[in-house]
């Protein structure tokens, strides 16, 4: 054994790429365990590692090129995270604050950063310039803590992940012009050449690239591939922009905002990008930047100190009035300007390629041969300060609103809460093919703070023999499970015996006391035996809110939702609820809304969505003549999804012609994904116009007793003919 450890080389810098490898994932492991019992964020604590264990430290590992290409992996990956988790509609609502704090955050710092090199440390005024526009930009280093408390989708988030592409990029330009201008190379045709190549890269990403997403999502379902491939398609878009002449981050970026549609937030694709990220790219990043951190410096003179002293103070005092500023401009709250000051403070990528750039550029030589650098050693060593300030700053101030916005958040949200914790899903599974799409469509309607599970059924119909019939449901069961639990959701399954397929979903509806009923249209469906007995009894028998699903692509791949809404459908008790659901799936999937209806339909349901303050991206259509239900085949397309409220008869919103749909849908509609939505009904079919103020508890109670006296009814009536 001893032999053996003798055999190693325990030289340092390490040099053994297992031993090597195995001390990053315990410092993964252990720092931010070891930093949060002394209440320091674990980003900080990673940072801090790095500068432990890296060449200005104890030498245990070399800033070589495998750590240099897990730290750019990081970065790319923090970046194409704030794309793909930003909420779009937030991001546009907010688009001119996004603008303001952009050019607020950049050119505060940029002017007093200039001034400040220029008349406090003496630099000359290109090299003043270009170590102000180090000051413009910011890394989202604390974005994963804004991830982990839940309030990425804060308006304060979504304009420091806008601002951070605005200063990065115009810094970044600015950055190429001065350089350039060095090197005496800019020329008009220099600027040409990079919008044209700009133009390109923006139109090959937002144009081609969902083409080819959806193309793969449609055809490979499996998880791994999708991974790799999402994977994939960030870093060509990186490099594409590299190629453009702009930096790899923004690449990043636009991948992750094309991705956000493809890529629901509820989804197991989500779920492992996350963890994949969080647990091993991102924090290779914050080790990679705690390497570069030499702490000597500030005893190397009162050079390198008096340097990295102001460069610290103007960059954070700039940053923070910027935030503030905003803040007051905005009316944001006192919270949210902590917000955008925390995930603007940090400086770490594109401040260390300006700084570098600036720091191999040389402009001449002194009388003893000594290049004469654009930046010279002590604007390197007091970035790298600052790189180690910014984010220790940056992060603290970010851990603490984040903690105050998700109080505040669920504060806000208690009596929805309460509704939506009454709320239960079954999803009934008959078929193997459709499974995990008709689990997506459940995981989609469940509210998201709920921490109620999904209910999965299947029905083995006991009087089918010398079949393998109850074999096939657990395997149905268990896919379905499995698949709901990588994007960590409980689904449980329900298997049930009954000689009647119908009779046990029904019955089982009523044991859990369901109120969403998802059920798969089922394989045979033609314009004669379009639901099947099993869903026609289901429909006739339960009156809480059913979706008859037949899903023709995978919902992600879906772009727009199209909704006929029947004339009176406001009148029914379920109106609220239905409107929620497709508000909450056009949130979680990116998708539009289209609603077709009368004015009075319409009008009521712009009323609900503006009283909840959904920020739905609703187009509102005037339809009526439900005769000429075929003018929807102009209006859908093939990546429609497609929504049609219906009724069960005798109620308000019951028209005649729902009776053509089974052959509408199957002869103009069968390559489209649509769903059959039947709203929570009184079991009587009680005018609910006369009683729309009426208790709730008290329609319940009525419900049931005129549902027995019904019954009695039935029963005395059969008594009689006999």
């Amino acid at each position: 054994m001893i032999a053996l450890l003798a055999s190693l080389d325990f030289s340092l810098p390490l040099t053994n790429p297992v031993i090597i490898f195995a001390l990053v994932l315990f410092i993964i492991l252990f720092a931010p365990i070891i930093f949060s019992k002394i209440k320091v964020p674990h980003i900080i604590g990673l940072i801090i590692a790095g500068v432990l264990v890296g060449p200005h430290g104890f030498n245990l590992l070399k800033r070589d090129t495998s750590i240099v290409l897990f730290g750019t992996v990081g970065l790319l990956y923090i970046m194409f995270l704030a794309g793909l988790e930003i909420d779009l509609a937030e991001f546009k609502k907010n688009r001119k604050k996004i603008f303001v704090f952009g050019v607020l955050t950049f050119l505060l710092p940029l002017i007093c950063g200039t001034l400040a090199a220029y008349y406090i440390l003496g630099y000359s005024f290109l090299s003043s310039l270009l170590l102000a526009s180090m000051f413009s930009t910011h890394t989202l280093v604390a974005y994963p803590i804004a991830s982990k408390y839940g309030v990425i989708r804060n308006r304060a988030v979504a304009m420091a992940v806008g601002g951070t592409m605005i200063t990065d990029t115009v810094a970044l330009l600015l950055l190429a012009a001065i350089s350039g201008m060095a090197k005496e190379q800019v020329s008009p045709a220099f600027w040409v050449q990079l919008g044209l190549s700009s133009i390109v890269f923006v139109c090959i990403v937002l144009f081609l690239f969902p083409v080819i997403i959806r193309w793969f999502f449609k055809k490979f379902d499996d998880s791994v591939s999708q991974y790799v491939f999402v994977l994939g398609m960030v870093f060509l878009a990186s490099f594409l922009a590299e190629a453009a002449g702009i930096e790899a981050i923004i690449g990043a970026f636009f991948s992750g905002l094309v991705l956000n549609r493809f890529v629901p937030h509820t989804s197991a694709l989500m779920n492992r990008i996350n963890f994949v990220g969080n647990a091993l790219f991102i924090p290779f990043f914050l080790i990679s930047v705690g390497m570069l951190v030499d702490v000597k410096v500030l005893v190397k003179g009162l050079g390198a100190a008096k340097v990295a002293a102001v460069i610290i103070v103007v960059a954070l005092i700039t940053k923070y009035v910027a935030a503030w500023a905003t803040q007051k401009i905005f009316k944001l709250t006192a919270t949210e300007g902590k917000m955008l000051f925390g995930l603007s403070a940090s400086h770490a990528a594109a401040t260390l390629a300006i700084i570098l750039v600036g720091y191999n550029i040389i402009i001449g030589e002194t009388a003893t041969g000594e290049p004469i650098r654009l930046l010279d050693e002590d604007v390197l060593n007091g970035t790298i300060l600052l790189i180690l300030v910014s984010c220790g700053v940056g992060s603290f101030v970010t851990e603490k609103a984040a903690k105050k916005l998700a109080l505040q958040e669920n504060e806000q949200v208690p009596e929805i809460e309460d509704g939506e914790n009454k709320e239960k899903i079954l999803i009934s599974l008959a078929y193997a093919e459709i499974a995990t799409d008709m689990v997506d469509l459940g995981v989609l309607l469940k509210p998201k703070k709920s921490s109620l599970p999904l209910y999965g059924l299947h029905i083995v119909d006991d009087a089918v023999e010398g079949s393998n019939a109850a074999g096939k449901g657990k395997k149905i069961l268990e896919k379905s499970v499995s698949h709901a639990a990588a994007s960590e959701n409980i689904l449980t399954p329900l298997m049930r015996y009954d000689s009647s397929i119908s009779n046990g979903i029904v019955y089982t509806i009523k044991e859990q006391q369901v109120t969403d009923i998802v059920i798969g249209l089922h394989k045979n469906a033609d314009q004669k035996v379009f639901f099947g007995e099993v869903a026609e009894n289901i429909i006739r028998r339960i009156y809480q809110t059913i979706y008859v699903y037949k899903p023709a692509q995978p919902f992600n791949t879906l772009k727009r939702m199209i909704v006929a809404v029947p004339p009176n459908a406001e009148t029914e008790p379920g109106f609220i609820h239905w409107l929620q659901k497709i508000t909450l799936l056009s949130k979680e999937s990116g998708m539009k809304v289209g609603f077709y209806g009368t004015d009075t339909t319409l009008a009521a349901i712009q009323s609900v969505t503006q009283r909840e303050n959904s920020n739905l991206q609703a187009a509102y259509n005037e339809f009526s003549n439900w005769d000429d239900f075929l003018i929807f085949t102009r209006e859908l397309n093939t990546n429609d999804l497609f929504i049609i409220i219906s009724s069960r008869k005798g109620y308000n919103s019951y028209l005649p012609q729902f009776n053509k749909l089974p052959y509408y849908l199957t002869n103009y509609f069968g390559k489209l994904s649509y769903i059959i939505l039947y709203p929570e009904q009184l079991e009587t079919g009680i005018n609910m116009s006369d009683i729309q103020q009426a208790d709730g508890k008290l329609i319940e109670t009525l419900s049931e007793q005129i549902g027995a006296i019904n019954k009695a009814g039935k029963y005395l009536k059969k008594l009689w003919k006999k």
